[in-house]
């Protein structure tokens, strides 16, 4: 395939202009990979990647140690690392071939070769749109493989045959899909069906950043769970898997099963300006979260006679995904910040259909812990918006469980015990087991609501006769 050019202003950072267009070593260094896609697409620019032609090693690492800092750690695929301030650091490689020769990531010979047409350098690259390079010399895209074309049509197409040599390429092409909003050629999708019995060559890191990426940056996250259907991939998660199939009641649910009514709520999540704003880690949480919350209903669905007519109904649904969820975050490698923010998060997903008075939210936000009331209605908010043809509009209940957790001050934050351990060492009170049964029992009758403050806390303390507290501790309460 001949080389396309079409004239393209890419901005780079200073410093790397000024070594791209300097030296002549540089004469046929070209930006690659994903900092060249997302110019096209007008995203932000984040990592520069560069590819080197006609040097060798040495000569690249001697020329880049002028402007800062090279380490050469990545010696064995041909990549330096230069750092020219904190914070600022590029990947430079040589052209090469990848050959397979054993199982897994690191299971590859990488064969340099300076002297490498564009073209067959750029081949190893999974997907075409990810093959385009970018010449900052004349201000020209180069694309050998048609990416600019499948780029322009949404489409992700394979590179060469070569895809298959490396089946994180498949889960790469699955947030893919659902970050850039795309369709799976069928050749690609075929590709990846072949190579379906390589997944256990992954390690799970691997596994965890490509799931990772997909929670977080998905504009069309149902996309990516629709190419591991069409891809076949979908029976190494079986918990996502089970959704297919597993009914709802169509008045509730006009939608469809609960598989379609998931990946209608990840495409509702990703529509909320609550979660595009929200930290990296949240819009993680939040989305893994709206993925498993119905993962209980495979379980607990059936058939009853409500209302003098069968009904489809997945009675506590909520706490029996919970486990389902772990056992899916632990085996993708998901790191316990976020298995366990996502637990409360799967377990009260039906809370705003609670009465919302002021013990209940004291309750519910001690539960959430380490998540938060303002985390979870963005995860119901999402679940009821999953639900066409009926209307995407959040319920008042949501509404109003945000506003009144937000007047209690525990939107974002668990209650805090306001008696404390020192409170009855103040009061003569030894350390030991009593002392965190009176504590335990304090926090109790705080959620209930009996206390507000810590001098309401001593006087309800005094009160309660039947708490291992010491006659002289008693009798200071007496006096306080």
């Amino acid at each position: 395939m001949s080389v396309v050019r079409t004239s393209f202003k890419l901005e780079l950072p200073g410093h790397l202009r000024e070594i791209l267009c300097g030296p002549a070593t540089m004469y046929k260094a070209y930006v690659v990979g994903g900092s060249v896609r997302d110019a096209l697409l007008n995203l932000p620019g984040k990592d520069f990647d560069v590819e080197v032609f006609g040097q060798t090693y040495e000569a690249v690492s001697e020329v880049l140690g002028r402007f800062g800092r090279v380490d050469c750690v990545g010696r064995s695929f041909g990549v330096i690392k230069l750092t020219v301030a904190p914070g600022e650091t590029y990947d430079f490689s040589l052209p090469r071939r990848d050959s397979k020769v054993g199982a897994g990531h690191r299971g590859f010979q990488a064969d340099f070769d300076p002297s490498l047409s564009l073209t067959e350098a750029s081949a190893r690259r999974d997907f075409t749109l990810n093959s385009l390079m970018y010449d900052p010399r004349v201000g020209e895209i180069l694309d050998c493989h048609g990416g600019l074309r499948d780029l322009e049509a949404r489409v992700l197409r394979h590179t060469s045959l070569a895809f298959s040599e490396d089946p994180l390429r498949v889960l790469r092409g699955m947030q893919f899909v659902g970050r850039f909003d795309l369709e799976a050629h069928p050749e690609t999708l075929a590709l990846c069906r072949s190579i379906r019995g390589t997944y256990p060559e992954l390690a799970k890191d691997r596994v965890r950043d490509e799931w990772m990426k997909w929670a977080a940056r998905s504009q069309r996250p149902s996309k990516g769970l629709r190419f591991l259907v069409e891809s076949g991939w979908i029976e190494h998660f079986p918990e996502i898997d089970r959704l297919r199939g597993t009914p709802q009641d169509p008045e509730w649910h006009p939608e469809g099963d609960v598989f379609v009514h998931t990946a209608h709520c990840c495409d509702a999540m990703a529509g909320l300006e609550s979660w595009r704003q929200a930290d990296e880690m949240s819009r993680i949480v939040w989305m893994l979260a709206i993925l498993a919350h119905d993962f209980g209903k495979p379980s607990t669905t059936r058939e009853e006679m409500k209302g003098g007519r069968l009904r489809i109904v997945s009675p506590e649904h909520e706490g029996a995904g919970v486990p389902v969820a772990a056992d899916f975050l632990a085996r993708v490698g998901m790191p316990n910040e976020v298995q366990e923010r996502v637990a409360p998060l799967v377990d009260n997903h039906l809370a705003h259909m609670q009465t919302s008075t002021d013990r209940a939210i004291r309750r519910l936000a001690n539960r959430m812990r380490p998540e938060t009331i303002a985390g979870l209605c963005v995860v119901m908010s999402a679940d009821i918006m999953g639900r066409p043809p009926r209307p995407a509009l959040v319920p008042d209940s949501i509404h109003t469980l945000l506003r009144r957790s937000e007047e209690l001050q525990l939107h974002v934050s668990a209650p805090r015990p306001l008696l404390q351990g020192r409170h009855l060492l103040e009061l003569g009170m030894p350390a030991g087991k009593p002392m965190g049964v009176v504590t335990a029992a304090a926090f109790e009758a705080q959620l209930e609501g009996e206390f507000l403050d810590l001098s309401g806390a001593l006087v309800w303390l005094s009160g309660q006769g039947t708490l291992p507290l010491p006659d002289e501790v008693r009798e200071r309460l007496r006096h306080s």
